[in-house]
């Protein structure tokens, strides 16, 4: 049976929709494999739920919207009663389906890959919302789920359409797996292997399910990621491409240049226009959102430490290590890979590979603030803003930069979070951090608090001068440590 973890808190979610005594119309979006439709799948399993699950099929060149219906009808057939022949029209396929469900019986249905099911109707949402209204909320024990990895086909078809309005109970974003959960996927081996290879594997993996479900817990690392990435064919080589071409629809071209101008490092939109010669908004802001919906890019804003307005400019990052890993190391070399010339060493081989690996560490940090907020006794606080923060000098007034790596924003307090990634981590990254916050702008009656994540042999200076509010090292970050993170 395929691995699953992590999803108890997504569980409690849909289940209380049971209570209703009503019909439940939910969306659910994320990143390709993420595990999407498996959470489903295992959630009607552990409702003890009839489950009806129809896969949209990945359109081509030859694929009509009648071959679509006639999927449909094929899937729902093999799974009740229903005839197999082809629907006329979306809505007599959904009355089909509305007849095979028992107004009684508790039932889960999921409409996967909803976007390539109504790739080539453009009244397909429409007649959606007619047969909800008209057909199926009238079975009280249904959860109706459309799930697919084009989020913005779901916002703009679904969410965001006024013909939805008041008529979803539920609209489920599934993210990645948080960092302790990862660890499960190493099974009973994990005691022996260590927590530098566990970093290096979540590094290129992050939290993706159906890239952990790949791993080899008693290869080394090394081992794993030539399987995973650089053989012909292997998963991790192939899948970039699959996943692109699948979540962005539109504007692939534009897409693939701002992700590409992204892999250096996170830009505003004034540095992407100009690294791209473009200008700002129209289609670039198109790009962006799609690529932010898509999971691949965030959007980091959070708020002036100064003022308490929004940041004046959002800076991207590539949110996926996945991602950011194949373009920096993959693709240069896929031809090489695809002919089965390349020889890979081990991660050492790649130049700028442990700094890039601090960056990773950082993405791993960033995309899982929740797991690290109970080590910094924030987890009953309310957070106004967590997103990396800079700060830009001028040239004018003489005010210097300022770049942290994680500002954490409370009502009473500024958290700034130092994330470090070395093999050795000595008494200068207290001073670093102090400079820090020396050039962040004071704000009467919020307090400055430090923390220091980090992954390698922490000099006992560090400790013992007692600068940092918390330490908290990566094994206890993902669950590898039973020992409280160390805090003043």
């Amino acid at each position: 049976m395929q691995r699953f973890f992590g999803r108890e808190r997504y569980f409690q979610i849909l289940d209380d929709l049971w209570g209703k005594n009503a019909p439940s119309f939910v969306t659910c979006r994320g990143r390709r494999r993420v595990g999407k439709s498996t959470l489903i799948e295992r959630f009607a399993e552990r409702s003890g739920a009839r489950f009806i699950k129809i896969e949209g099929e990945k359109p081509d060149e030859m694929t009509t919207d009648e071959d679509e219906r006639r999927s449909f009808a094929l899937q729902l057939a093999a799974q009740s009663e229903a005839e197999d022949t082809c629907p006329s029209n979306w809505l007599n396929a959904f009355i089909r389906l509305y007849k095979e469900i028992d107004g009684e019986t508790r039932t889960v249905v999921l409409l996967d890959e909803v976007s390539w099911m109504g790739n080539f109707d453009h009244a397909f949402s429409a007649t959606l919302k007619i047969a909800w209204d008209n057909y199926l909320k009238k079975r009280s024990r249904l959860i109706f789920v459309v799930c697919g990895s084009v989020s913005t086909w779901i916002r703009d078809k679904i969410i965001e359409n006024k013909a939805f309005y008041g008529r979803r109970s539920l609209d489920l974003v599934v993210p990645e797996l948080p960092l302790a959960e990862c660890v499960k996927f190493w099974g009973d081996k994990r005691e022996s292997v260590s927590d530098r290879e566990v970093l290096d594997m979540l590094a290129v993996t992050g939290g993706i399910p159906r890239y952990l479900e790949e791993l080899n817990p008693s290869l080394s690392c090394e081992e794993n990621l030539r399987r995973m990435c650089f053989v012909p064919n292997s998963p991790l080589r192939v899948d970039f491409d699959d996943m692109f071409t699948d979540v962005i629809t539109k504007q692939p071209r534009l897409s693939a240049k701002v992700i590409r101008a992204l892999v250096s490092g996170p830009k505003s939109v004034s540095e992407i226009a100009g690294a791209l010669g473009m200008e700002k908004g129209g289609d670039l802001s198109d790009a962006l959102s799609q690529l932010t919906e898509s999971g691949i890019v965030a959007a980091d804003g959070g708020k002036n430490p100064q003022t308490g307005a929004d940041v004046r400019e959002k800076r991207y990052r590539i949110k996926d290590n996945y991602s950011r890993f194949y373009l920096k190391y993959v693709e240069p070399s896929k031809e090489a890979i695809d002919a089965d010339s390349f020889s890979f060493a081990g991660l050492e081989q790649f130049p700028g590979w442990e700094t890039d690996l601090g960056y990773q560490f950082e993405n791993l940090v960033v995309n899982n603030i929740r797991e690290l907020l109970p080590a910094l006794h924030l987890q009953n606080v309310m957070i106004k803003s967590a997103a990396p923060y800079v700060k830009r000098g001028s040239r004018k007034t003489g005010e210097t930069g300022c770049q942290i790596d994680l500002l954490i924003q409370t009502a009473s307090s500024l958290h700034v979070v130092e994330v470090k990634r070395q093999a050795r981590i000595g008494r200068e990254v207290i001073d670093e951090v102090k400079e820090k916050c020396r050039r962040l702008p004071r704000v009467p009656g919020l307090s400055i608090r430090t923390a220091l994540v980090y992954s390698g042999e922490l000099a006992k200076s560090v400790e013992a001068e007692g600068y940092f509010d918390a330490l908290v090292p990566f094994a206890r970050l993902i669950g590898l440590n039973p020992r409280a993170a160390k805090t003043r």
